[in-house]
């Protein structure tokens, strides 16, 4: 079925398709409901690009919060390793239950 309206508008919308709908309209809202229609929809387009931009600033201010904790983070981590002096005792944890016994009884 899909198939059958695709090519109706493989060539876009001409200048007769355009007419036949324009009359459609005003057949079916009158002519004086169109302007407010139009006007309705214009301002709906402009919230919502109104919206998308205040998201897309949202995001920003979030990336840009996220990269300066991620800068303050690797600002404090060398500070942190320069105060515990290097030298760590590791530990190992036995693999086997033959080594958690020697542990164990030492």
């Amino acid at each position: 079925m899909t198939a059958a309206l695709g090519p109706l508008f493989v060539g876009g919308l001409g200048p007769l398709e355009i007419g036949i709908i324009l009359l459609l309209l005003v057949i079916l809202f009158g002519a004086d409901k169109i302007p407010k229609l139009a006007r309705s929809a214009g301002d709906a387009k402009k919230e919502f690009e109104k919206a998308k931009l205040e998201a897309s600033k949202e995001i920003e201010e979030y990336e840009e919060e996220l990269e300066k904790e991620a800068e303050e983070e690797a600002a404090a981590q060398p500070a942190q390793e320069s105060t515990d002096g290097g030298d760590v005792a590791e530990t190992k944890e036995p693999e086997t239950p033959d080594e958690e016994q020697q542990t164990a009884s030492e």
